[in-house]
């Protein structure tokens, strides 16, 4: 039997005479060449015969192309003796052309025996090694290896068209899916757990309403860390964006994998929330207050003088953006979840236990005993122990004791105070024509942050707990060699003034002995209502005459005023820096002009500096009639005092008041403008240090009449001298007649 071939012979158009009647060469000439199509369609059904074509002939003196490879396909599926449809034409040519290699298909053929020769070789590799019989009998069936190399190629065809009907089935199936969930929800989406998949928009959002537009205003469940806490969200703010929500659905999907998978999963898509922006924040912020916590330290207190442990425990803090995120898009599921960041401890439970055990029952088991001298004691008991003793974190994750020294030393040194020697700094004594320094005293006392140092051994022990307290001298603040160097020998400023009432005079000579022995030392600032401190009933001062918000009036403490001008007076001569001091608004005539200062306590202060390198000592005293300041120290400048002329007279109101207590009549005075200029020169070389005006504005004293049912007498001469300042600084009505002592304000 042939096994390829095209009817022709292979070298040319005519029949080779010389090979007769043998396999493969009994076809007629006139046989259409091979059609491997064809021949596919034949083996697949043999009752359809395959059609006719007219052959190719080949180009003269060009060699044949190589059998393609429908050929060898068609070799393989060449039907058996047995299988062969009966109406198959056995004269067809069968004889198969040989596959040639690639190198020789690209090589030139050259006509002759030689390519005769080559082609009958690779003809043979394809047949059987045992030669056929020459014989013009029809071919024998094929080999058992043929008919093996036919079955494959058939299977699998047949496997290729039963694929193909299934995708042509699967494609309907496809099609008719596609169609019919056109327009609807995709299969598989819920919202917030409720299904919504395969059905209209409409539909959709109208189950969407029924079942979870409820839900806005139902409690939800938030859980912050350890913290379980409710919201509510129409409350916070939250709502629905039906469209939006269904938006978030997308279209139906043409991948046809997606589509068969969404009939057996489900897609959740959540709900896009419409949100107040002010309300939700403030819900978040409330969650925030109620689950925001510091660390707790594990640590041990007292109470009483009882150690107890204090439980560790971790901190945690929500984060209010993603929190925020958090809520707007699951609360419609009941449940939302905040992200919590944990702060952990650095002291824990086993460090806590340590202290209590180890340190702080030992410490508070007795008291502690300080012995002083004399046989004296001081005694720290259990409960004293518990205010004294502390812990707190070392930052490696243990407790660290701490021991309050400044407490301690409040409980112990009241109870040594006896056995000690408080120094006493120097001082000088006036009189006798001028200063002398008075020694000072060495103390000796108790050095309490020496003596407890050994307070943490005593507390951790369990038998000895007594100790001997430590002294030692203590030198006062001024020396006597320190007193001695200041230098004050010699008076650098003086001032008198008298024309005061007794009762101003009682207060003016009790301040005096207040001031008196004051001490300023190089650089230092003194301050009258500072060093007097309060100047009431309680340190023996008396009611006098002031003047209150532009009247007279009398108060506890008035006519300091007359020594505070004094003190300005003497500061003023001494050299002294003034620091602040006040005019009164009116001009007392027993006062120089321009040169005078008032007081009130709490409002209105006397200060001058020192400001040379000596000290200054204040003496002041008084008598009934006047009062004095010297100051004391090293003279190195003179003072001079040029008083200006006044200027710009005004004209006193008059002011009529009902007659009573309470109105003092005054006659008035002009008011003015007065200045004073003071010029410091420098004792050793007289050469000028500087030249300094203040100008001083006097308001008029008003006329004060006091009206009442009887004729009012007729007013004396005005006085010489009206009632001093207050502190407001108001005009105050004139001194009642001469005959009146005149009320001197504070």
């Amino acid at each position: 039997m042939s096994v390829g071939g095209d009817g022709r012979d292979r070298h040319g158009d005519q029949p080779d005479p010389d090979e007769g009647t043998s396999a493969g060469q009994d076809a007629a000439p006139d046989v259409p060449p091979y059609d491997a199509p064809t021949e596919v369609l034949r083996a697949i059904d043999p009752n359809e015969p395959a059609p006719e074509t007219a052959p190719e002939k080949p180009v003269a003196g060009q060699h044949e192309a190589p059998v393609d490879p429908p050929t060898e396909a068609y070799s393989a599926l060449a039907p058996s003796d047995a299988a062969a449809p009966d109406d198959v034409d056995s004269a067809a040519p069968t004889v198969a052309q040989p596959a040639v290699p690639q190198s020789d298909a690209q090589q030139p053929e050259t006509p002759g025996p030689e390519t005769t020769q080559t082609e009958t070789t690779q003809t043979e590799k394809l047949e059987p090694t045992t030669p056929e019989p020459e014989t013009s009998a029809p071919a024998s069936p094929k080999a058992p290896a043929q008919q093996s190399e036919t079955d494959g190629p058939s299977k699998r065809v047949k496997i290729a068209v039963v694929a193909g009907a299934a995708i042509a089935i699967l494609g309907v199936f496809y099609t008719a899916d596609m169609l019919s969930t056109n327009g609807s929800v995709p299969r598989g989406v819920t919202v917030a757990g409720i299904s919504v998949g395969g059905l209209s928009h409409d539909d959709a959002e109208a189950r969407l309403q029924s079942e979870l537009g409820a839900r806005v205003d139902q409690p939800v469940r938030v859980v912050a860390g350890d913290q379980d806490l409710e919201l509510v969200p129409a409350a916070a703010g939250l709502d629905v964006d039906w469209a939006s929500t269904l938006d978030r659905a997308g279209s139906q999907p043409i991948n046809p994998f997606t589509r068969l998978a969404s009939f057996f999963t489900d897609r959740e898509i959540g709900v896009q929330s419409t949100v107040d922006e002010p309300a939700l924040d403030a819900a978040v912020e409330s969650i925030r207050a109620q689950t925001d916590r510091q660390p707790i330290e594990g640590d041990v207190v007292f109470e009483g003088s009882t150690p107890v442990a204090v439980t560790p425990a971790p901190g945690q803090s929500v984060d209010v953006t993603a929190a925020r995120d958090e809520i707007e898009s699951n609360w419609a599921f009941g449940t939302v979840e905040l992200p919590v960041e944990t702060v952990d401890v650095t002291v824990h439970q086993d460090e806590v236990d340590r202290v209590l055990r180890d340190v702080a029952t030992p410490a508070v088991s007795a008291p502690v005993v300080f012995t002083g001298r004399g046989n004296a004691t001081a005694v720290l008991a259990p409960d004293a122990i518990a205010s004294v003793v502390s812990f707190e974190p070392d930052g490696n994750g243990a407790l660290a004791e701490r021991y309050d020294a400044q407490a301690a030393t409040a409980i112990l040194a009241p109870q040594l105070a006896s056995t000690e020697t408080q120094p006493k700094d120097a001082s000088f004594a006036l009189g006798g024509g001028a200063p002398t320094v008075v020694p000072g005293v060495v103390g000796e006392l108790v050095q309490w942050p020496k003596t407890l140092e050994q307070l943490p051994t005593l507390l951790g022990s369990s038998d000895s707990r007594s100790t001997e307290a430590v002294y030692d001298q203590a030198q006062p603040a001024l020396t006597t060699e320190g007193a001695q160097a200041l230098g004050i020998n010699e008076v650098i400023g003086e001032f008198t003034t008298g024309g005061f009432e007794y009762a101003s005079g009682v207060n003016i000579r009790l301040t005096a002995d207040i001031v008196n022995g004051a001490l300023v030392k190089p650089g230092e600032t003194f301050s009258l209502n500072e060093y007097t401190g309060p100047r009431g009933s309680a340190q023996g001062f008396v009611e006098s005459g002031i003047i209150d918000n532009g009247r007279p009036d009398r108060a506890v403490g008035g006519g300091i005023s007359q020594f505070a001008t004094t003190l300005y007076n003497a500061s003023y001569f001494g050299g002294m820096e003034d620091a602040g001091h006040t005019e009164h608004s009116y001009y007392i005539s027993r006062y120089p002009e321009a040169r005078e200062a008032t007081v009130f306590e709490g409002a209105i202060d006397l200060k001058f500096t020192n400001p040379t390198k000596t000290g200054v000592l204040i003496e002041s005293f008084g008598t009934s009639s006047n009062v004095t300041v010297r100051l004391w120290g090293t003279k190195t400048v003179d003072v001079e005092s040029i008083t200006g002329p006044r200027t710009n007279p005004t004209s006193p109101n008059t002011i009529t008041l009902p007659a009573g207590s309470a109105c003092v009549p005054s006659s008035g005075g002009p008011g003015f403008t007065a200045s004073d200029t003071r010029v410091i020169t420098d004792v050793a070389s007289g050469n000028e240090i500087s030249r300094n005006t203040r100008t001083v504005k006097y308001d008029p004293i008003p006329i004060v009449r006091c009206v009442s049912a009887e004729p009012e007498p007729e007013p004396e001469a005005p006085a010489d001298s009206p009632s001093e300042e207050t502190p407001a600084n108001r005009p105050a009505p004139a001194e009642p007649p001469a005959a009146t002592p005149p009320p001197d304000g504070e």
